[in-house]
C-alpha cells in the first residue's frame, strides 16, 4: 500500500490594525511555510499563500506564528482543494 502525503496549501486573509498592513506583511513573509505575501486593499489588508507538509503544521503556524504577529486582528484561512 502506498500512502501519498501531499502538502497542504492555503491562502490566509488577514485584517490588521489601521495602517499596519505593510508591517504585518513584512513580518509574515519571514514565517516558515509562507511562499508569498502581499499587502492589499479591501476588506483584508494582507493575503499570504502557505505550503506546509500537513494540517497539523498549518494549524501550528497559524496559531503560533501568524495570529501572534503584532497588529494582526483577524485571520481567515482558505485551504485549497
Amino acid at each position: 500500500m502506498v500512502v501519498l502525503c501531499m502538502a497542504v496549501k492555503a491562502y490566509v486573509l488577514i485584517q490588521t490594525e489601521l495602517g499596519k498592513g505593510h508591517a504585518v506583511a513584512k513580518a509574515i513573509a519571514k514565517v516558515p511555510g509562507v511562499k508569498r505575501v502581499h499587502a492589499v486593499t479591501g476588506v483584508y489588508d494582507v493575503i499570504a499563500y502557505l505550503e506546509l507538509p500537513n494540517m497539523t503544521s498549518l494549524s501550528d503556524v497559524m496559531i503560533s506564528k501568524i495570529q501572534t504577529v503584532k497588529n494582526v486582528e483577524r485571520t481567515h484561512t482558505a485551504i485549497t482543494i
